[in-house]
């Protein structure tokens, strides 16, 4: 028996939520351990849709839900999709939902930051949600964060509070941004503390003891491998590491507790946001794999930029990430198309390459070397096995498999969480 560690490997939006719901099913525990409420899932269960930013996944189908401490936590949100989902008839308490501790908090300063800093860059936006989740992240780095377990000491608190203000309003005042006082961010810490407190505990014991009882662990990622602080498209990412080893980090468990890695990827690529994007599709193909996609940011509502599936991007998220099989999604998109492609490698200044290079200018210069397959006419919605599948959307992914050098693990040919095709079962991996 293994746990399972969830992360996507393109640029986010990949179907996570579908692929985590149905494998919360066999686990015991659920665990977030990066990112902010800048990251969405959405779970269709019956007639109900949740939509989930904060929340491990695990909490719709009853599980015990964790949030670790290398996620940076807004409490207003949090609270506010608490009471959300509890009205849609989920069972949210202090006995079902873990929030580490020493997770650091999103206040609104941060937000505020966040935004004006958006407003300046010009035309070098990043594309950031502008909710304050970078922000939380430099602060935490910078030893100032104030953290959950700071709301019991109101010394510490205090003090905390001058140091904080003292860096951020320097920095607000010096773009033209109202300020804040420390009264109202007193404020509304005393307005969510109880509530917030309640929940609050030293996760990475109760892990251990899960683990030494034999209970199934899921860490859930957030975003993705290419919106990694490190290993994407930087500065075009997030301001997290997104790869599978931060799910120990990020939760207090140790490196082993891992276990099988899965990796989440569309059969083509989105991306929301600025940024660069080799295999992007400026044409009728391009909107119509948005179209029938449905490709919309699940946090921003922003239409997502549709393209090619591209094979070198993927291949370094599976070597960085530590992938060791892909759950390929929304494959009956591309149900119809006379032809599809796939990237293979890149062309920079007049030479060929095949790894997407780190330097930003050399990322928004690579052009895409595609490999054309013909496409299929019949319909792969809703397939669950391979014979009921197309031979050329066989032969897709497994063209796909050779590229990346992983193996395609589970395939998803619908947004029904029944509608999956299962090669390799992570758990019993």
């Amino acid at each position: 028996m293994s746990n399972v560690t969830v992360i996507g490997t393109q640029w986010g939006d990949e179907g996570k939520g579908k692929i985590v719901d149905w494998l919360a099913s066999r686990a015991d525990i659920v665990v977030r351990f990066q990112g902010g409420h800048n990251a969405g899932h959405t779970l269709v269960v019956g007639d109900q849709v949740y939509k989930l930013s904060l929340l491990p996944s695990g909490l719709v189908r009853g599980k015990i839900g964790v949030i670790g401490n290398g996620v940076v936590v807004d409490p207003k949100a949090l609270m506010t999709e608490i009471d959300r989902v509890t009205a849609q008839g989920l069972v949210v308490t202090p006995e079902t939902l873990w929030i580490a501790e020493n997770a650091p908090l999103i206040l609104p300063v941060h937000g505020a930051l966040d935004r004006a800093r958006e407003a300046a860059r010009g035309d070098h936006k990043i594309g950031t949600t502008g909710r304050g989740i970078g922000p939380a992240y430099e602060d935490k780095v910078a030893r100032r964060a104030i953290r959950i377990c700071d709301l019991a000491e109101p010394e510490t608190l205090d003090w905390k509070l001058d140091e904080l203000l003292l860096h951020h309003n320097t920095l607000l005042a010096g773009l033209g941004a109202e300020t804040f006082t420390k009264d109202q961010l007193k404020d509304f810490l005393t307005e969510i503390t109880p509530r917030l407190l309640a929940f609050s505990c030293q996760v990475w014991d109760r892990l251990d003891e899960a683990r030494r009882a034999g209970r199934r662990i899921l860490f859930e990622g957030a975003q993705a491998v290419m919106l990694d602080v490190d290993h994407g498209t930087y500065p075009f990412v997030t301001s997290s590491n997104t790869v599978a080893a931060v799910a120990a980090s990020g939760s207090g468990v140790s490196p082993s507790s891992v276990g099988f890695v899965l990796g989440i990827a569309k059969a083509y690529t989105t991306r929301v946001g600025e940024g660069p994007f080799p295999t992007e599709l400026h044409d009728q193909t391009g909107r119509t794999l948005g179209e029938r996609g449905h490709e919309f940011g699940t946090v921003t509502g922003r239409p997502r930029r549709c393209g090619w599936f591209d094979a070198v991007l993927i291949r370094r998220a599976v070597r960085v990430g530590g992938v060791s099989g892909i759950a390929l999604t929304k494959l009956d998109v591309l149900d119809g198309l006379d032809e599809i492609s796939i990237c293979v490698g890149y062309e920079l200044d007049g030479r060929k390459i095949e790894t997407f290079p780190s330097a930003p200018g050399a990322q928004a210069r690579v052009k895409p070397v595609y490999e054309t397959m013909p496409g299929w006419k019949e319909t792969t919605a809703g397939a669950r096995s391979w014979a009921e599948l197309p031979a050329q959307a066989i032969k897709y992914v497994r063209r796909i498999e050779e590229l990346i050098e992983a193996p395609v693990t589970l395939l998803s040919t619908s947004p029904e969480r029944d509608d999956t095709i299962l090669m390799r079962d992570p758990f019993e991996d």
